[in-house]
């Protein structure tokens, strides 16, 4: 009796596998017919878009090196272009499937408000470098006055613009600050003018001051000759006569210019017996009398 019921168990037991067997294959078909399709279409839109997105971008690429924008610009964009259509490609795929994407949209949307808020002050930059990376109002080599700073610039990044000052400090700016005042490219041309003052006694030759002044403007081969070099009195100080000099002379030329100019005026002015006067005041004592 006990083997009888034995083999009874084991019977039993073998037709609920197949049964089950027959059950999750019920269910495996019942899901392939109703998601295997949709599946297929998820991963075909997925991999189709990922095909064309990758063609847009290198389009758009394209198209930006063709119009000579600055790599680091192109580079930014590239990317920036790459994940929106990504984020659109995966969300299109989950909507294929079945999986609603609003909620994942409005969590991205939060997302992208916290997150904008949080770096308010970064995206500024970003947004600041974007203008001086399209506009370009300076490029790197270019001597600027910027933010309350005179340097050459050394660099340009999306956030920051780094300058190299005359004593050799590296001082890097927020593009926010930048765009947000004046910017002054003294490299912009080729050619510069100096404002240059002298200033006689009121004792000495007028005629001859200016007449030394003219020659020695004459005399110096960086001087250009066109524009025209400006020698003449400019006022009648406290102190002094004072000339305006103003030659015009290239850029790379500007300072060695302006330092060759002051020292050769000093030591001609003091050969000639031509005086150069200091601010003094008189002083008139008048003694009371009872």
């Amino acid at each position: 009796e006990v083997v009888e019921n034995t083999g009874e168990l084991i019977t039993e037991t073998g037709e609920q596998a197949v049964e089950k067997t027959f059950d999750y294959i019920g269910i495996a078909t019942d899901f392939a017919a109703a998601y295997g399709l949709k599946l297929i279409g998820a991963l075909l839109i997925f991999v189709i878009g990922k095909w064309i997105a990758k063609r847009v971008v290198k389009l758009t690429v394209k198209i930006m090196r063709k119009n000579r924008i600055d790599e680091t610009l192109v580079s930014f964009i590239e990317s920036i272009i790459y994940i929106i259509l990504m984020v659109v490609i995966i969300l299109s795929a989950l909507s294929t499937v079945g999986v609603e994407t609003t909620s994942f949209v409005a969590i991205l949307g939060a997302a992208g408000l916290a997150i904008g808020l949080a770096l308010q002050g970064t995206l500024g930059n970003v947004g600041s470098g974007v203008l001086l990376i399209s506009f370009r109002p300076f490029k790197v080599g270019d001597f600027v006055q910027v933010a309350g700073e005179l340097g050459k610039v050394s660099g340009i990044s999306i956030f920051a613009t780094t300058l190299l000052t005359p004593d050799n400090k590296v001082v890097t700016i927020p593009n926010a600050s930048i765009t947000s005042g004046n910017i002054t490219n003294y490299s912009a041309q080729e050619t510069r003018r100096l404002d240059l003052t002298f200033g006689i006694g009121y004792g000495d030759d007028l005629k001859k001051a200016k007449q030394i002044l003219q020659d020695i403007v004459d005399g110096d081969e960086r001087i250009l000759r066109d524009p025209e070099p400006f020698v003449g009195v400019r006022e009648l100080g406290d102190s002094s006569v004072n000339f305006a000099v103003r030659p015009w002379v290239k850029g790379d030329d500007y300072w060695d210019v302006h330092f060759d100019l002051h020292e050769k005026v000093k030591l001609t002015f003091d050969e000639q017996g031509i005086s150069i006067p200091f601010p003094q005041r008189d002083v008139h004592i008048y003694q009371e009398t009872n």
